[in-house]
């Protein structure tokens, strides 16, 4: 049977590469509800995600860092996103999670965990890449370095997550060092 529209070797190849393209420009990312505010993270970062329960306190850390608990003989800390974004502590509730989110090191092979607590998981969403703007430098109620991008998705606004920026563990061991040289400070009297 004779195509209906010729195309050389070149031209196809060409429009399977784009093809190709226009699907990896995709990224999927985890949507979930923080204070009234959709947020998403990458899910090449997300390990697993477990429902609120059994935290165990840790004296003199950040006030971001809720406690740790034990996933599997592992001791993991877990972050209070709403606390790190600098606003009240997420309430707990029935549908609050713990996002278990494997963090980037420079060690091959070392993949450290971390969970964060979130009010409730929503969906895996596919986002083109083109629906996705960069940080808007200003207003934002996050600091700007936390954010990756912001996409538009059925009409409602999603903030996309930097996860290195936002788990930055440098940074939450200096918040750390400073709330605990502060509570080790004499109280003037």
């Amino acid at each position: 049977m004779p195509a209906l529209v010729k195309t050389d070797k070149k031209s196809l190849s060409a429009l399977q590469g784009a093809a190709a393209n226009a699907v990896s420009d995709n990224k999927q990312y985890l949507t979930f509800m923080l204070g009234g505010e959709m947020f998403s993270l990458s899910i090449l970062a997300i390990k697993e995600i477990i429902w609120y329960a059994n935290l165990t306190d840790v004296p003199m850390m950040p006030a971001c860092i809720r406690g740790v608990i034990n996933l599997r003989g592992a001791v993991v800390p877990v972050m209070d996103l709403s606390a790190r974004f600098g606003k009240p502590p997420t309430p707990v509730t029935k549908s609050t999670c713990i996002v278990i989110i494997e963090m980037a090191t420079d060690n091959e092979g070392d993949h450290p965990h971390m969970g964060v607590v979130v009010d409730s998981v929503q969906a895996v969403l596919e986002i083109p890449a083109a629906e996705i703007e960069p940080a808007p430098t200003f207003g934002a109620k996050i600091r700007p370095d936390f954010i990756e991008g912001i996409a538009k998705v059925n009409g409602k606004f999603v903030i996309l997550l930097n996860v290195d920026n936002v788990m930055s563990t440098e940074e939450i061991s200096q918040m750390g060092r400073i709330a605990a040289s502060v509570d080790a400070s004499p109280v003037a009297t």
